[in-house]
């Protein structure tokens, strides 16, 4: 498959023409829209035959069980791993289910040869990463095990492969504790067959300071796990200045980093499956930017008469446009940003990646990652 930038004048026939490929397949392949207007600067992914790739890897999900089940059905073939967000757990080691049925999920994964994973996260009642629920249970022999032996239970009964760990924000005096917790987390699940996995802050070095880094020791999480997912994203994120949610360049130390203390054969790089709109100018405090779809940054663009421009140093696709008398800065993922992970991945080789998240259907990433790389099961 070949990526094709839009030029001024183009049309979805004109590229068929220039390509040898047929325009359903365009129009099919990049979810356009009758129509089929083009905005300058896009990125099409063009069909010329699926290439043989040279190696398989390990791709992963997540996904909240409200996911619309047509999504869902279209993603699992290109999917190891379906990791279902997310269950809590209270301070005494009682586990937490989503509000929303999970079983569906998982019975749906499995006939598609995925394995389904419990994720479980630190979220208190008001909907954020709780990091004294965290202290509570890793410091407290009873609170561990009697969480683990939940999880054992709850996963032996729905029919759960693995149990996925994303504990965010950390305390800093956690940091051994944390790590004592996924060892005995990982060693109780060897035992009964099942998977562990540690999402990671994304560190680029050992003495990285802030809440975020501070209690994920990097060495000693990717001994004790099975695997673990670089949360390589949110660079730009909601209420921040608008900038690539994850740029090639600051992915990339992050990966230099993370080989170096955990075997890359246990390394998934994380991937985000959206973008976002800011409004300008970006005051700190104050600008909230809006979360989209790939597919709808577009979209917009083609709506707004914006060209869409591409970032050589991050390898990412954005534009700007005004609406209202508002001006927006928009930043997301194509098909050329994503082939930049891609290579990563094989330059490092990486067991594979992760998407954060899959509630949003993108067809041609999941092309793209069928082009180039086995998808294990």
């Amino acid at each position: 498959m070949e990526i094709y930038i839009v030029n001024p004048g183009d049309s979805v026939d004109s590229i068929a023409a220039q390509t040898g490929t047929d325009a359903t397949q365009i129009i099919t392949d990049n979810q356009l829209i009758y129509p089929y207007a083009l905005a300058v600067g896009q990125a099409l992914l063009i069909g010329q035959g699926m290439r043989d790739p040279d190696r398989s890897i390990y791709a992963g999900g997540y996904a909240y069980p409200f996911i619309s089940e047509w999504v869902l059905r279209q993603t699992l073939p290109y999917l190891s791993g379906l990791f279902i967000f997310s269950y809590g757990f209270t301070k005494e080691g009682n586990l937490i289910a989503p509000e929303l049925p999970d079983e569906w999920m998982i019975s749906l994964a499995q006939s598609f040869g995925t394995a389904a994973i419990l994720t479980l996260t630190p979220v208190g009642p008001d909907g954020n990463f709780n990091n004294l629920l965290i202290s509570a249970v890793v410091n407290s022999s009873e609170a561990t095990d009697n969480l683990i032996q939940n999880l054992v239970s709850t996963m032996s009964a729905k029919g759960y492969s693995g149990v996925d760990i994303d504990f965010e924000y950390i305390l800093a005096s956690d940091r051994d504790a944390f790590t004592g917790f996924v060892q005995q987390v990982a060693q109780t699940m060897r035992s009964y067959g099942y998977q562990t996995s540690v999402a990671l802050a994304p560190k680029t070095s050992a003495a990285q300071t802030g809440l975020l880094y501070e209690g994920k020791d990097y060495p000693a999480l990717g001994e004790a796990a099975d695997s673990v997912l670089l949360m390589t994203y949110e660079w730009g994120y909601t209420y921040g200045p608008p900038m690539a949610v994850a740029p090639i360049n600051q992915v990339r130390r992050v990966v230099e980093y993370a080989v170096t203390e955990i075997p890359a054969s246990k390394i998934n790089l994380g991937i985000p499956n959206y973008g976002y709109d800011w409004s300008l100018p970006y005051v700190r405090g104050t600008t909230k930017a809006t979360t989209i779809n790939n597919v709808q940054a577009i979209r917009i663009a083609i709506e707004q008469g914006a060209q869409i421009q591409f970032d050589s140093l991050s390898q990412s696709p954005y534009f700007t446009y005004e609406q209202d008398g508002i001006a927006h800065e928009v930043w997301f993922e194509d098909v050329r940003s994503l082939q930049a992970k891609f290579d990563l991945i094989k330059e490092f080789n990486l067991r594979g990646c992760g998407y954060w998240q899959i509630m949003q259907w993108f067809r041609a990433n999941w092309l793209l990652l069928a082009d180039n790389f086995y998808i294990l099961k």
